[in-house]
């Protein structure tokens, strides 16, 4: 299976911004297991503003442009050294890929893009992608990593797309607010009931919520790529995701398998 797996800040960092690094290492152990077992992985990763804030000691996710960027360029240091160290334990090898809207709407910018992940999958290697924060601007914003994950999943014909975040899947409605909301397992069609159980932002230091995740089901299923939304927390549920046991919420995109 050829699976891209996005990471939501929440996942990756505790609230201080600072890595989770028991949780980290836990998913490269996984990841690099799942590798082992003959699958594609491409990572989405999320959480370079979100380590900039921590490392720079800030009190919280910057509201202006340029801290943003700032945060981001020290963060994304870090959210590599850590993947390439962790990694290597297990003899893989990582490529940083970091774009921008634009990077994506130009004809020759994105052939180049699809060409250095497709050459990159062909010598064994794990893409990881980001938005390039440092440079990305309201014009050329892709926006969220769950935007962007849907589209890296549809351009590379994946089987698969997994959004790893804070919370277990779609609920019926908040589950914090009410206490009869009840997890759905299974989404065959995106309708407006559906969009309409969607709240807003996510966690403090990340940037999309459960109504970003929606937009991206719509765009991995319309595009072939079926989707499952679940519970980073427990790194080893990617297994049972990829074994097509009945984690999270799954969107099926209708293609014949």
């Amino acid at each position: 299976m050829r699976i891209v797996i996005k990471l939501g800040t929440s996942t990756l960092a505790h609230k201080t911004g600072r890595i989770n690094i028991r949780r980290v290492e836990k998913l490269c152990k996984v990841m690099s297991d799942l590798k082992n077992a003959g699958n594609e992985i491409i990572l989405v990763s999320s959480g370079a503003i979100g380590m900039g804030v921590g490392k720079l000691s800030l009190s919280g996710k910057p509201s202006d442009i340029p801290t943003k960027q700032a945060a981001a360029a020290v963060g994304q240091c870090e959210l590599m050294y850590t993947y390439d160290k962790l990694f290597s334990e297990y003899n893989h090898t990582v490529a940083q890929i970091l774009i921008t809207g634009a990077d994506i709407e130009h004809t020759v910018r994105r052939a180049n893009f699809e060409n250095t992940v497709r050459r990159l999958l062909e010598l064994g290697a794990i893409p990881i992608l980001n938005e390039n924060d440092t440079i990305a601007t309201e014009e050329i914003v892709i926006g969220d990593n769950d935007t962007l994950g849907a589209i890296v999943a549809t351009t590379f014909n994946a089987d698969l797309l997994i959004i790893l975040s804070d919370i277990d899947g779609l609920y019926t409605a908040d589950p914090h607010k009410d206490k009869n909301a009840v997890l759905l397992h299974s989404v065959y069609e995106i309708t407006d009931e559906i969009v309409a159980m969607t709240g807003g932002a996510g966690s403090e230091l990340g940037t999309g919520g459960m109504h970003t995740k929606i937009s991206a089901a719509k765009i991995a299923t319309e595009g072939g790529t079926d989707m499952v939304i679940a519970n980073g927390s427990e790194p080893e549920i990617l297994y049972d995701i990829v074994e097509g046991k009945d984690v999270g919420t799954r969107f099926y995109s209708g293609k014949a398998d």
